[in-house]
């Protein structure tokens, strides 16, 4: 019996990041900057070369602004604007995509997380295996049976064994922990004073948040040194514990419309991708297209 295909969600946002810092500044004659648009196109090109996708999307962040800013104002306010020289280059991005004919999931007021998990959560449902493509932390709260993680970077593949190597829980418990210990990259606050080995060890007892709270005068069986200030943290922190582990939840409820053949895979558009290459000057990738003939790049 042949393997079923899967559909792969690719962490967009990732991707653009990673391309614009990987590659020293270019731009083509008009001034326009392209080294994240080049870093990007180059890597799905490979992804798509190498994973031979029937069904994919790229999934990306609509804006900065989305629901957990209004929970949490201070939610990732460490981290810099965009710089300057990459917002222009976000449309050739989209545009790039379009001729290579792979879809585009984004919503404004949510995060590519959101999507992410809420696609994964559909299409696993209905019996339909998903690889998430990133190796972003956050979204190992949403391995599982038929839901895997693949690094395409490092060519890692994160399944149940990876999470519970790297959090001490199961998936689903990934939430709980990070409610305790706070994500410093998104400016979670988690509670302070704990940090990532006392929460482990706390989850691992107590399974979750409101059954932790429910027993902080049973802490002395834990086997944890500094007990009390431990409990001393956590009733100082309760408010901060279960506001994180809110912002460190992805949403599996997303207004999105997803459907298996609106994200089939059917090649490039050839001639609408010549002239994009063409007009960035993508010297090489135009000879990799007009030499790959008439298949699937």
């Amino acid at each position: 019996m042949a393997e079923q295909p899967c559909v792969y969600l690719i962490d967009g946002s990732s991707y653009i990041f990673r391309a614009f810092f990987a590659l020293p500044p270019l731009s083509n004659a008009s001034g326009l900057p392209t080294h994240a648009i080049y870093g990007f196109t180059t890597m799905t090109l490979k992804f798509l070369k190498t994973y031979r996708p029937e069904y994919l999307a790229v999934v990306l962040d609509a804006g900065r602004e989305t629901f957990r800013n209004q929970i949490y104002h201070e939610y990732k306010s460490n981290r810099p604007e965009a710089p300057p020289d990459l917002i222009p280059q976000f449309p050739y991005i989209r545009k790039v995509l379009e001729a290579m004919d792979v879809a585009v999931l984004e919503l404004q007021g949510y995060e590519a997380d959101d999507l992410i998990a809420t696609s994964a959560k559909y299409f696993s449902a209905r019996g339909t295996p998903v690889v998430i493509v990133s190796g972003d932390k956050d979204l190992m709260q949403l391995v599982a049976d038929g839901v895997k993680l693949l690094d395409s970077g490092k060519d890692k593949w994160i399944g149940l064994d990876h999470v519970k190597e790297k959090f001490g829980v199961e998936p689903e418990k990934v939430v709980e922990v990070m409610g305790l210990m706070g994500d410093s990259t998104d400016n979670i606050p988690g509670v302070k004073g704990i940090g990532e080995k006392s929460a482990i060890a706390l989850i691992q007892r107590y399974h979750s948040l409101e059954n932790l709270f429910d027993h902080l005068d049973e802490l002395e069986t834990t086997g944890l040194k500094g007990v009390e200030r431990i409990r001393k943290a956590l009733v100082a922190g309760k408010e901060a514990a279960f506001l994180s582990r809110e912002l460190a939840t992805v949403r599996t409820d997303v207004p999105i419309r997803v459907d298996l053949e609106g994200l089939r895979y059917h090649g490039p558009r050839r001639e609408r991708l010549h002239g994009i290459f063409t007009e960035l000057e993508f010297t090489n990738l135009l000879k990799g297209l007009d030499s790959e003939g008439a298949g699937k790049i």
